[in-house]
Protein backbone atom coordinates (compact mmCIF):
# COMPACT_ATOMS: atom_id res chain seq x y z
CA UNK A 1 0.00 0.00 0.00
CA UNK A 2 1.27 3.50 -0.65
CA UNK A 3 1.40 6.37 1.36
CA UNK A 4 -0.99 8.02 -0.31
CA UNK A 5 -3.79 5.17 -0.34
CA UNK A 6 -2.40 5.14 3.74
CA UNK A 7 -3.10 8.94 4.18
CA UNK A 8 -6.34 8.73 2.07
CA UNK A 9 -7.47 5.73 4.48
CA UNK A 10 -6.76 8.17 7.67
CA UNK A 11 -8.27 10.76 6.42
CA UNK A 12 -11.73 8.40 5.87
CA UNK A 13 -11.62 7.03 9.34
CA UNK A 14 -10.34 4.14 8.08
CA UNK A 15 -8.98 2.22 11.54
CA UNK A 16 -7.13 -0.86 9.68
CA UNK A 17 -4.73 1.52 7.98
CA UNK A 18 -3.41 1.70 11.52
CA UNK A 19 -2.09 -1.80 10.78
CA UNK A 20 -0.79 -0.95 7.63
CA UNK A 21 1.52 2.13 8.82
CA UNK A 22 2.88 -0.40 11.82
CA UNK A 23 3.77 -3.16 9.13
CA UNK A 24 4.98 -0.82 6.83
CA UNK A 25 7.21 1.60 9.12
CA UNK A 26 6.77 -0.11 12.37
CA UNK A 27 10.54 -1.18 12.37
CA UNK A 28 11.74 2.29 11.20
CA UNK A 29 10.17 4.36 13.72
CA UNK A 30 10.64 1.80 16.25
CA UNK A 31 14.56 2.29 15.71
CA UNK A 32 14.37 6.06 15.75
CA UNK A 33 12.67 5.99 19.49
CA UNK A 34 14.88 3.37 20.71
CA UNK A 35 18.04 5.67 19.59
CA UNK A 36 16.68 8.15 21.56
CA UNK A 37 15.06 5.66 24.52
CA UNK A 38 17.44 2.95 24.75
CA UNK A 39 14.83 0.76 25.70
CA UNK A 40 12.87 -1.70 23.64
CA UNK A 41 9.81 -2.02 25.90
CA UNK A 42 9.66 1.97 25.87
CA UNK A 43 10.62 2.00 21.98
CA UNK A 44 7.33 0.08 21.57
CA UNK A 45 5.46 1.75 23.87
CA UNK A 46 6.60 5.45 21.63
CA UNK A 47 5.20 3.51 18.34
CA UNK A 48 1.38 3.21 19.96
CA UNK A 49 1.70 6.62 20.92
CA UNK A 50 2.44 7.78 17.37
CA UNK A 51 -0.11 5.75 15.93
CA UNK A 52 -2.65 7.25 18.00
CA UNK A 53 -1.25 10.81 17.45
CA UNK A 54 -1.41 9.83 13.44
CA UNK A 55 -4.91 9.07 14.03
CA UNK A 56 -5.55 12.07 15.97
CA UNK A 57 -3.60 14.63 13.09
CA UNK A 58 -4.98 13.42 10.60
CA UNK A 59 -7.57 14.45 9.11
CA UNK A 60 -7.19 17.61 9.69
CA UNK A 61 -3.41 17.17 8.68
CA UNK A 62 -2.57 15.77 5.28
CA UNK A 63 0.83 15.34 4.93
CA UNK A 64 3.05 15.50 1.84
CA UNK A 65 4.86 13.08 2.99
CA UNK A 66 4.00 10.70 5.54
CA UNK A 67 6.88 8.70 6.34
CA UNK A 68 8.92 12.13 7.57
CA UNK A 69 5.80 12.72 9.03
CA UNK A 70 5.34 10.03 10.95
CA UNK A 71 9.39 10.01 11.73
CA UNK A 72 9.12 13.43 13.16
CA UNK A 73 5.97 12.42 15.36
CA UNK A 74 8.14 9.57 16.13
CA UNK A 75 11.43 11.28 17.53
CA UNK A 76 9.54 14.16 19.23
CA UNK A 77 6.71 11.57 21.35
CA UNK A 78 10.60 9.82 22.38
CA UNK A 79 11.91 13.23 22.95
CA UNK A 80 8.76 13.78 25.28
CA UNK A 81 8.84 10.36 27.21
CA UNK A 82 12.55 10.54 27.53
CA UNK A 83 12.30 14.03 29.47
CA UNK A 84 9.63 13.14 31.26
CA UNK A 85 12.02 10.00 32.61
CA UNK A 86 14.48 12.24 33.24
CA UNK A 87 13.43 15.12 34.58
CA UNK A 88 14.62 14.68 38.01
CA UNK A 89 18.31 13.20 36.72
CA UNK A 90 20.21 15.93 34.61
CA UNK A 91 23.55 15.64 33.40
CA UNK A 92 25.74 12.91 31.84
CA UNK A 93 22.85 11.09 29.63
CA UNK A 94 23.24 10.26 25.95
CA UNK A 95 20.89 13.07 25.31
CA UNK A 96 22.34 15.93 27.44
CA UNK A 97 25.49 14.93 25.46
CA UNK A 98 23.67 15.65 21.91
CA UNK A 99 22.42 18.80 23.24
CA UNK A 100 25.41 20.03 24.85
CA UNK A 101 27.36 19.21 21.53
CA UNK A 102 25.15 21.20 19.15
CA UNK A 103 24.88 24.31 22.26
CA UNK A 104 27.97 25.80 20.65
CA UNK A 105 26.22 26.04 17.55
CA UNK A 106 22.89 27.30 19.10
CA UNK A 107 22.23 29.73 21.91
CA UNK A 108 19.85 27.70 23.44
CA UNK A 109 17.78 24.61 24.29
CA UNK A 110 15.03 27.24 22.97
CA UNK A 111 17.04 27.89 19.64
CA UNK A 112 16.75 24.17 18.87
CA UNK A 113 13.67 23.93 19.49
CA UNK A 114 12.59 26.35 16.92
CA UNK A 115 13.73 25.00 14.68
CA UNK A 116 10.21 23.72 14.17
CA UNK A 117 8.59 27.08 14.43
CA UNK A 118 11.17 29.61 12.63
CA UNK A 119 11.05 29.87 8.54
CA UNK A 120 14.61 31.57 8.38
CA UNK A 121 16.00 29.09 11.10
CA UNK A 122 14.68 26.30 9.19
CA UNK A 123 15.80 27.66 5.95
CA UNK A 124 19.50 28.45 7.44
CA UNK A 125 19.96 24.78 8.45
CA UNK A 126 18.58 23.17 5.04
CA UNK A 127 21.35 25.58 3.54
CA UNK A 128 23.90 24.25 6.18
CA UNK A 129 22.67 20.33 4.96
CA UNK A 130 22.95 21.56 1.46
CA UNK A 131 26.78 22.34 2.17
CA UNK A 132 28.03 19.27 3.91
CA UNK A 133 28.85 16.41 1.67
CA UNK A 134 26.67 13.32 1.33
CA UNK A 135 29.06 11.80 4.12
CA UNK A 136 29.24 14.45 6.45
CA UNK A 137 25.49 14.48 6.32
CA UNK A 138 24.66 11.07 7.04
CA UNK A 139 27.21 11.71 9.96
CA UNK A 140 25.24 14.49 11.27
CA UNK A 141 21.84 13.42 10.90
CA UNK A 142 22.37 10.10 12.10
CA UNK A 143 23.89 11.95 15.56
CA UNK A 144 21.78 14.54 15.60
CA UNK A 145 18.71 13.52 14.12
CA UNK A 146 18.78 9.74 14.87
CA UNK A 147 20.71 10.10 17.85
CA UNK A 148 23.02 7.60 17.41
CA UNK A 149 25.95 7.24 19.13
CA UNK A 150 29.71 8.15 17.92
CA UNK A 151 30.46 3.96 17.80
CA UNK A 152 27.23 3.52 16.21
CA UNK A 153 28.13 5.69 13.41
CA UNK A 154 31.24 4.18 13.05
CA UNK A 155 30.21 1.12 12.59
CA UNK A 156 27.26 1.62 10.58
CA UNK A 157 29.32 4.17 7.47
CA UNK A 158 33.02 1.66 7.66
CA UNK A 159 34.73 4.61 9.14
CA UNK A 160 36.63 5.34 12.10
CA UNK A 161 35.33 6.90 15.34
CA UNK A 162 38.05 9.80 15.38
CA UNK A 163 36.73 10.62 11.87
CA UNK A 164 33.17 10.69 13.15
CA UNK A 165 34.17 12.95 15.86
CA UNK A 166 36.20 15.22 13.64
CA UNK A 167 33.04 15.24 11.08
CA UNK A 168 30.65 16.54 13.74
CA UNK A 169 32.99 18.96 15.44
CA UNK A 170 33.81 20.82 11.91
CA UNK A 171 29.88 20.83 10.97
CA UNK A 172 29.05 22.04 14.28
CA UNK A 173 31.80 25.20 13.77
CA UNK A 174 30.62 25.40 10.25
CA UNK A 175 26.42 25.57 11.28
CA UNK A 176 27.72 28.38 14.18
CA UNK A 177 28.92 30.42 12.04
CA UNK A 178 26.28 30.13 9.33
CA UNK A 179 23.50 30.83 12.39
CA UNK A 180 25.65 33.79 13.18
CA UNK A 181 25.99 35.33 9.49
CA UNK A 182 22.30 34.94 9.26
CA UNK A 183 21.68 36.64 12.72
CA UNK A 184 20.35 33.60 14.44
CA UNK A 185 22.71 33.43 17.04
Amino acid sequence: MTDSEMTELLLRRDEGVLSEIKAKYGAYLTTIAFNILRSREDSEECLNDVLMSVWKRIPPERPDDLKVFLAVLTRNAALSIWRKQHAAKRGGGHIELLLEELSDAAASSTALEGIDRSLSFRKAFNDFLGSLTAEQRRIFLKRYWYMNTVEEIAAALGITQSKVKVTLHRARSRLKKLLEREGLL
